[in-house]
């Protein structure tokens, strides 16, 4: 899970700019402050704090689809000083289960074919891929899209 020295909570609009520094450690084509702002709301829109600092937050919303609501985990990062620590699969899962809280019942994400970490951690809760779209990234690499059912993952199955 999460080191113990670490809290996952509520982002709140005073941790804002602490995202924009970490997506910009972490991606070539970070999200810009205005793109967190417009996601505030969420309702796993979350962050891993440690010594007073935000180290790490992921961002996830909801949509209504026929009561099968849908969950889209829309980003993830961690600061390349903190990796390695359990801190992105403590923010995956506690998305996971606030979004399994607010009646979602399945999960999808995108991921960068090359990026074998974050695909690595996905598989590693139950995330299956489910197709590819080429081109997806800005700088023409494909993107793997991947879904959970979410009623299995809180089952272990």
């Amino acid at each position: 899970m999460t080191p113990v020295d670490a809290t996952i909570r509520r982002v709140e609009r005073a941790d804002l700019l602490a995202l924009v520094r970490i997506e910009r450690a972490c991606f070539s084509d970070p999200w810009p402050y205005d793109a967190f702002e417009r996601l505030l709301d969420e309702p796993a829109f979350l962050v891993a704090e440690r010594d007073a600092g935000v180290v790490g937050y992921v961002v996830a919303d909801s949509t209504p689809n026929h009561g099968r609501d849908i969950g889209h985990v829309k980003d993830l990062a961690v600061h390349p000083d903190a990796r390695g620590e359990g801190l992105g699969r403590g923010l995956l899962r506690s998305a996971l289960a606030r979004l399994r809280g607010v009646g979602v019942a399945v999960v999808r994400l995108e991921v960068r074919e090359s990026n074998a970490v974050a695909r690595s951690l996905y598989a590693g809760e139950g995330f299956e891929p489910v197709r590819r779209v080429s081109n997806y990234y800005r700088d023409g690499e494909d993107a793997i899209v991947l879904v959970v059912d979410l009623a299995e993952w809180a089952t272990g199955e």
